[in-house]
């Protein structure tokens, strides 16, 4: 059933295939983690394949070090018609330490599609406690800034023409 999954969590070690010039985790590598996290996520919410349409506002926080405890959390923030507004955090902590810190943080936005390819609707997400309503604005907020960034991008290639 579509709709049941809001969240997810992925956990695992960060591993020497994962290192930098600089000797920690490539930006790279969080990149794809937050990808593959924010789609199972999505997919996981509209019940079928959903197709990346933007990702903002990756903050490296702090660097990643080979062989810490990573987590990779994704959640369902604000749905459109057809479009799934994801957070992604992303921390990590010595395996022996208790509290992770958070390293990356970002919001994706997918678009559930069809077979053809085509937009499909998703389930309503109804924000209800007090976190998750700040969640939401917090994605329309976005929404909002990435329109005007839009705006200036077409009004600067325009100019470029």
């Amino acid at each position: 059933m579509a709709g049941i999954q809001r969240e997810i969590t992925f956990r695992f070690l960060a591993e020497p295939t994962d290192v930098n010039f600089g000797g920690k985790v490539h930006g790279g590598a969080v990149m794809k983690w937050i990808d593959q996290a924010g789609y199972a996520c999505a997919a996981g919410w509209a019940g079928r394949y959903c197709v990346t349409v933007y990702v903002g506002g990756i903050q490296f926080e702090r660097p990643i070090h080979i062989g810490q405890l990573v987590e990779v959390h994704a959640e369902i923030v604000h749905t459109g018609t057809t479009s799934m507004h994801v957070a992604v955090n992303v921390s990590a902590r010595d395996t022996t330490a208790e509290q992770a810190e958070r390293t990356t943080h970002c919001l994706m936005v997918f678009v559930a599609v069809d077979d053809a390819r085509q937009p499909v609707a998703v389930p309503a997400f109804v924000a209800d406690t007090p976190e998750e309503i700040a969640l939401s604005d917090y994605a329309r907020r976005i929404m909002a800034m990435r329109r005007e960034i839009e705006a200036e991008r077409k009004r600067f290639l325009a100019a470029q023409a």
